[in-house]
């Protein structure tokens, strides 16, 4: 009898093995994409051929080992080490399944907070039973299973009795799904029957152009990036804002660079309705961004458009405007009130002398009363021409408005203003309305316009005393690795933005920066690229990466301290220098920076939080031209001398708080 159910079983055993070995070896497969179990929803999808491969060179990278410090990125990570708790930590199973394609998608999945999907191609393994009914014994006791049906699909929930949280697992033919999110698994079994992604024709553009190659390749869909953003920010930037309705899908190829420059190549594809700018520049051709030679090196952001010439691109986009028939006609009308009440014509004293480059800059400011300076540049093809239209131009304002402003020379560079309200909001739309009734200057082959007089005296000083972008070893290294020509480039340099949002964030947000300040700044350096490519735009992204104690040595990123210095008291008796403060007397003539909005007023006052005068200065031209007197919090006179034309001269004076002379200093002009 023993023998006879021995036989039994071992026939069973047989049996099963050769089924096994059928569905392995024999049976049809029918696979499934990955891509076509992707969520609907997804804002970010990673794929690799080689996940444990690329994981692991990636995961020996400074970056990762710089960013693991860091609280809010273990957090991000929980999912990424969960799901290696269960798999890539039990080699037997890791041996079977063996070096998969994977997907990993991003999704929103409620107000606030987001999470993973993963999704792994097993092959013909996932087919086999024994795999999927013994899936339980490859983890540990501190794990619970359940399993449950969910459209004829079973998913198994493998509860952590530690953490208190559920890995939710699920198999579709050839696919491994698992999220800590129930929903964005049951999403994925939604897309078995229905996919939406993977059979976009928009989305299947751009895959086929990003191809198989390099560590990983990453899909963005715009559609749904406010909503992402959103998870992090309480009120995203306008041109943020406006992502969803112009960008379709991006899809980018990229590498880790052994000197850790992230390096991603790409296309992007636009909405029907895209933003009128980009649409305009795909017709316009494109060129080089030169920007460099004059945005000071304490830009933190810029943003350049180049085409082929400005005249081509302003045709396209008036073309483009003119599809809808109430903007087109609003944007007429507006424009012709500008002509009419001015007498001038737009396209020839304006439009005609511009070549072939528009950026916006925003720079970290160094007057503490301006929080951010911004400024808008157009390159010129002629000097002289451009002069001679704009002089014609403020000629025909002073004609008609009571606005009184005589152009004053500062550094032997004039600035001038034009007191014409919205000229730029209507001759170029939105993206340019936060730049109304400004000054301007003229340096090299480009026109500098901006709200504030002292920003243009600021990039007078740096292009002066050649402190660019052009001149930044830095920044020349980092241009290197994209495109000499391109539609689109946008610059990011990561520690100065850092100072520009801190100046303007609440205090919760301050919070936050300082907290997470080290793993923001190590990231200096971010550029990003588009270049026309027949229905869609080429696309560049760039990440570099540094150590962060080498990001704040340098120069550029250091914080500016004001304050008198201290001297050298390194040979003092300790014992004699517990309170004392020992002054260089030669910062007491150090004198506060003259920042006057109104560079026609003859003289500058600038006060304490208090209301008390901190100084009073005659001007001219917006330069130091006379009596300076600087007070202490409590009134007393603390620095007074004269100024000639921006310089210290004659004999100066420093009291201290009593009102008692501590040093005299005379200046030779």
């Amino acid at each position: 009898m023993k023998k006879k159910v021995f036989k039994t079983s071992l026939l069973l055993i047989i049996g099963f093995l050769i089924y096994q070995a059928y569905v392995f070896f024999l049976a049809p497969t029918n696979n499934v994409n990955g891509i076509y179990l992707v969520p609907k929803d997804a804002v970010l999808i990673i794929e690799t051929q080689k996940p444990i491969d690329n994981w692991s060179a990636i995961s020996q990278s400074d970056i990762w080992k710089h960013l693991q410090k860091n609280n809010y990125f273990n957090e991000l990570t929980t999912s990424l080490n969960g799901f290696d708790n269960i798999f890539t930590k039990q080699k037997k199973l890791i041996d079977f399944i063996g070096n998969r394609s994977m997907f990993i998608s991003i999704h929103v999945t409620k107000q606030k907070d987001y999470d993973l999907l993963f999704i792994a191609d097993l092959q013909k393994i996932a087919k086999l039973n024994l795999l999927k009914s013994h899936l339980s014994s490859f983890v540990s006791d501190s794990f619970k299973l359940n399993k449950r049906k969910y459209h004829k699909h079973e998913i198994l929930e493998f509860y952590d009795k530690q953490s208190r949280e559920t890995l939710y697992i699920s198999f579709i033919e050839n696919q491994l799904i698992a999220s800590y999110t129930h929903l964005l698994v049951e999403h994925a079994i939604d897309q078995f029957n229905e996919p939406v992604i993977g059979r976009d024709l928009e989305f299947i553009d751009i895959n086929k152009k990003v191809g198989f190659d390099n560590m990983f390749r990453l899909y963005v869909q715009y559609k749904h990036m406010n909503n992402y953003l959103n998870c992090f920010f309480d009120d995203s930037d306008s041109l943020v804002k406006d992502i969803n309705k112009t960008f379709n899908y991006s899809g980018f190829h990229f590498d880790l660079k052994s000197n850790n420059v992230i390096v991603a190549d790409g296309y992007t594809n636009t909405l029907n309705n895209a933003n009128i700018y980009l649409q305009a520049l795909q017709k316009s051709g494109y060129s080089k961004h030169t920007l460099s030679k004059i945005a000071p090196k304490r830009t933190a952001f810029y943003l350049s458009f180049a085409f082929e010439s400005f005249n081509e691109f302003y045709k396209n986009f008036e073309e483009l405007q003119s599809k809808n028939k109430a903007d087109f006609k609003n944007y007429q009308d507006n424009l012709d009130k500008i002509e009419n009440y001015l007498d001038i014509d737009i396209k020839e004293n304006f439009i005609s002398w511009l070549d072939n480059e528009i950026a916006l800059i925003q720079m970290q400011s160094v007057n503490k009363n301006v929080k951010n300076e911004m400024a808008l540049v157009f390159k010129i093809k002629s000097k002289s021409n451009a002069e001679e239209n704009l002089a014609y131009i403020l000629k025909r304002i002073k004609k008609k408005t009571p606005v009184k402003f005589k152009a004053i020379e500062y550094k032997k560079y004039s600035i001038q203003f034009m007191s014409i309200k919205g000229f730029f909001k209507v001759i170029l739309g939105n993206l340019f309305n936060e730049i109304d009734k400004p000054y301007f200057t003229i340096i090299d082959d480009y026109i500098v316009f901006s709200n504030h007089p002292n920003t243009l005296k600021n990039i007078i000083d740096d292009y002066v005393g050649k402190e660019t972008l052009s001149k930044s070893e830095d920044f020349q290294d980092f241009q290197n690795y994209f495109d000499s020509k391109s539609s689109v480039f946008a610059y990011i340099n990561t520690p100065l933005l850092y100072k520009n949002i801190y100046s303007l964030a609440d205090k919760k947000t301050k919070k936050q920066l300082i907290d997470n300040k080290d793993f923001i700044i190590c990231f200096p350096q971010i550029g990003f690229q588009l270049t026309p490519y027949i229905n869609m735009f080429e696309s560049k992204l760039i990440v570099s990466y540094q150590d962060v104690d080498v990001v704040k040595s340098k120069e550029q990123f250091k914080d500016k301290l004001e304050g008198p210095k201290l001297a050298n008291t390194t040979n003092l008796n300790s014992q004699n220098t517990e309170n004392i403060l020992v002054i260089n007397k030669t910062d007491l003539f150090n004198v506060l920076k003259i920042n006057p909005s109104d560079l026609d007023a003859s003289e500058y006052i600038s006060n304490y939080k208090n209301g008390a005068i901190k100084l009073k200065v005659a001007i001219e031209n917006g330069v130091p031209n006379g009596r300076y007197k600087e007070y202490h919090k409590n009134g007393k006179v603390k620095l007074k001398g004269r100024f000639k034309n921006g310089k210290q001269y004659k004999t100066w004076k420093a009291y201290d708080e009593n009102g008692t002379l501590l040093d005299k200093k005379k200046f030779n002009y």
